[in-house]
């Protein structure tokens, strides 16, 4: 893996024994012990992961926020200074460019969080389709990024933050110190569990880490983080999205503001609904024994009718659960269907989404 990017903290992940794998360009760490331990953290108390390998992508000018509001499905002008909201970049046939994170830092600047194998991509987007006084500036190599998540997250963050309270509402974000550096604390997820990300210098990285660690928080790896965001329901670019899938076939109306228009793509996405979209995004649970798992086709009766995004068993649920793409008429709570698991047919039913909900709030 010596042709791989490391983030700060490849170190710290090789010195705690992690299995590091390659995912987007980066070694990562897929686990250090036990995946589903590594997961039940992130459940019961606070799960800590490297997510450095994240790109943020910076547009600032007076044209700025004009730029994200016809860049991203969901409303930019409306937000208030600290506040996020997630989105989608998508191209002129309506299909997503990518899923980002919006974050408003003052009134002319504003930072989309983007995923990692997609960095120059969307970077080379939204230079694109910028305005000329909009400064478009990929930051992602000068920062670092840590998430912290389950019902603990907060109690470790203090006890980095000392005596300063943290006070920060779901879906905004604040500056605060934490453990002597200047942190920017966003307190969303990527899990289903409450927590937060924490944005900061690379050269502040580890000292984070390990304070976050002997504060309680547990380090976690990709394959823990995985299991959690698909019992979360939340999509991966690359499996449930991509340049050839309206947001809407995804289930992601309630993140596109298509009525109000004005993004690039929103035409081709309204005249695709009006259409009648030939497949949705289904969340369903295996009925038989089996995993279901990413390209394992979906059949009604003995004919093929869509295929799976992701699978996984659940820790949580303790059943083997899975996102897939199904006909309009399988994609609704009851609906059954056969997963063709290793080219054995394994019922499955059409569940409600998300698997699992938090019960605690950070």
């Amino acid at each position: 893996m010596s042709d791989l990017l490391e983030t700060p903290l490849t170190a710290l992940h090789r010195d705690a024994g992690a299995r590091m794998v390659p995912f987007a360009g980066y070694a990562m760490p897929v686990q250090y012990h036990s995946i589903i331990d590594e997961h039940r953290s992130a459940r019961e108390g606070a799960a800590l992961f490297d997510v450095s390998h994240m790109g943020q992508v910076h547009l600032r000018g007076p044209s700025a926020i004009a730029d994200a509001e016809r860049l991203v499905t969901c409303p930019v002008a409306s937000l208030a200074v600290g506040q996020v909201r997630y989105g989608c970049l998508c191209n002129d046939d309506g299909g997503v460019v990518d899923d980002v994170t919006v974050y408003r830092l003052a009134d002319d600047v504003i930072f989309f969080c983007v995923n990692a194998a997609n960095i120059a991509k969307d970077a080379a987007w939204i230079r694109d389709h910028a305005s000329p006084d909009t400064i478009v500036e990929d930051r992602s190599d000068a920062t670092a990024l840590i998430a912290i998540q389950g019902p603990e997250a907060m109690t470790a963050l203090q006890g980095l933050a000392g005596e300063g309270a943290l006070g920060i509402r779901r879906f905004r974000f604040a500056t605060r110190e934490l453990a002597g550096h200047e942190v920017l604390v966003s307190n969303t997820g990527y899990t289903g569990s409450a927590g937060f990300e924490l944005y900061c210098a690379p050269e502040a990285a580890p000292t984070l880490w390990s304070g976050l660690c002997k504060a309680g928080g547990s380090p976690a790896g990709l394959g823990a983080r995985d299991t959690l965001r698909l019992e979360a329901a939340l999509p991966l670019y690359g499996h449930e999205l991509d340049d050839t899938t309206s947001p809407l076939e995804a289930r992601l109306d309630r993140f596109v503001k298509l009525e109000q228009g004005g993004f690039i793509g929103a035409e081709a996405i309204a005249r695709r609904r009006e259409a009648g979209h030939p497949r949705l995004l289904a969340g369903f649970q295996l009925l038989g024994r089996g995993i279901a798992r990413a390209d394992h086709p979906i059949a009604e009766g003995d004919r093929e009718v869509g295929i799976v995004t992701s699978g996984a068993p659940s820790p949580t649920l303790g059943k083997s659960i899975g996102l897939g793409y199904v006909p309009p008429a399988l994609a609704e709570p009851g609906a059954r269907f056969d997963v063709l698991v290793r080219g054995r047919p394994v019922a499955a039913q059409v569940v409600k989404t998300p698997f699992y909900r938090k019960t605690r709030s950070a």
